[in-house]
């Protein structure tokens, strides 16, 4: 049977494979059962790349696929960042890969070849690398929304809610679980200590609509975040990717009148912002999966990165235009680029983190302020 005509069971999800090696601990027999669906067990990878492959929409196909499997690379990595663009020194804990939701300007329909919606089980492993992290006398910012979304997993995972058990027993780490969800349910009551920044993408309602499928409403992500602020919960959000359109500017300043409607700026660690930007490649996939799209038609000139980026005028109006309202809220939040280069900084800000790393030390000096880390790892 086609994984089209299968039975969807949570999260949309139509059938299940499982490594035939892998035991069937607490941990995966929680998830199983979340699913409602029985794996079918596997040697290796290639009959679920041979299914999503042979798929009329590969990519769609693979949104309702789970490959449960282990991580066989490291489980911490750096990120990778950009050539010519200044980075921000993020970690990358690694649990998953791929989305159930469907954004049209996702970088993973390009990157994986196929992409395959994976969840890596044995928090043991993630337990082992972590104490190995929280041992070095320096500050980490750690992610898991690099390659996926943080907690599409935790309606169906234990993971999220053991990650933020994890960090909040240790000083020099930060925990970001970066989403487009409202899936917080099982962390709400948890003894997080503050270590653990609950972090929102967000855009206009109109790219939300039209460019964001299955992906939760502005209101109903900011809704949540107040949710997690009055548990106490650290903050972030994630304008990225800015969209181009008439009438945007408005439109963005409106996300932010509403942020700060609901948000105070003490619960926020930082706000990060940037305009969208692709591998050439991707194009041809938005034109095909998303014929509606405006995105791909913007004036774009391909970047030192071999990325397509918007005009260097145009995002530099656009980001003063947001920089000016944050601000106007929320002077003392730390506000930064993703992958911009040092005109637009200075164009922008009036300051740029020139020195190798400095970025990063700015963004774990906010860890430290607001998630109480220990500051002489500074």
């Amino acid at each position: 049977m086609t994984a089209e005509n299968k039975k969807k069971g949570a999260l949309g999800i139509k059938q299940v494979f499982m490594d035939a090696h892998l035991e069937r601990t607490n941990e995966i027999e929680y998830l199983i059962s979340k699913l409602g669906l029985e794996p079918e067990f596997v040697k290796d990878s290639q009959p679920v790349y041979d299914l999503i492959n042979t798929s009329k929409d590969p990519i769609l196909t693979a949104k309702t696929l789970l490959y449960i499997t282990q991580n066989r690379g490291a489980v911490i990595r750096e990120c990778p960042g950009t050539s010519h663009y200044t980075c921000c020194d993020y970690t990358i804990l690694h649990t998953g890969t791929f989305c159930t939701m469907d954004c049209s300007y996702c970088i993973l329909q390009a990157y994986f070849h196929p992409p395959v919606l994976q969840y890596f089980a044995g928090t043991d492993k993630l337990s082992e690398a972590l104490d190995q992290t929280f041992s070095q006398n320096k500050i980490f910012r750690i992610g898991t929304g690099e390659y996926t979304d943080s907690l599409i997993w935790e309606k169906i995972s234990q993971t999220p809610a053991f990650l933020v058990d994890k960090f909040a027993r240790q000083k020099n780490s930060a925990l970001e679980l970066k989403t487009k969800t409202i899936n917080v349910d099982s962390l709400l009551e948890l003894d997080h200590n503050q270590k653990t920044i609950l972090a929102w993408s967000v855009n206009t309602p109109e790219i939300i609509q039209s460019e964001e499928r299955g992906t939760a409403a502005l209101t109903a992500r900011l809704e949540t975040a107040k949710k997690c602020a009055d548990k106490g919960y650290r903050l972030a959000f994630h304008f990225d990717p800015l969209v181009l359109y008439d009438g945007c500017e408005l439109a963005y300043e409106k996300v932010v009148d509403l942020i700060f409607s609901k948000i105070s700026p003490k619960s926020i660690v930082w706000i990060s912002i940037g305009t969208f930007r692709f591998m050439p490649q991707l194009k041809s996939i938005v034109e095909n999966r998303f014929p509606e799209s405006i995105i791909p038609y913007g004036e774009f000139i391909l970047g030192l990165d071999n990325k397509m980026r918007y005009f260097k005028p145009l995002r530099i109006r656009l980001y003063q235009v947001l920089i000016n309202a944050i601000k106007a809220f929320a002077p003392e939040t730390l506000v930064y680029f993703c992958m911009e280069d040092e005109e637009v900084w200075e164009k922008t800000m009036g300051i740029f983190p020139g020195k190798e790393g400095e970025l990063g030390h700015w963004l774990d000096k906010a860890a430290v302020t607001r998630c109480k880390l220990n500051n002489t790892y500074l």
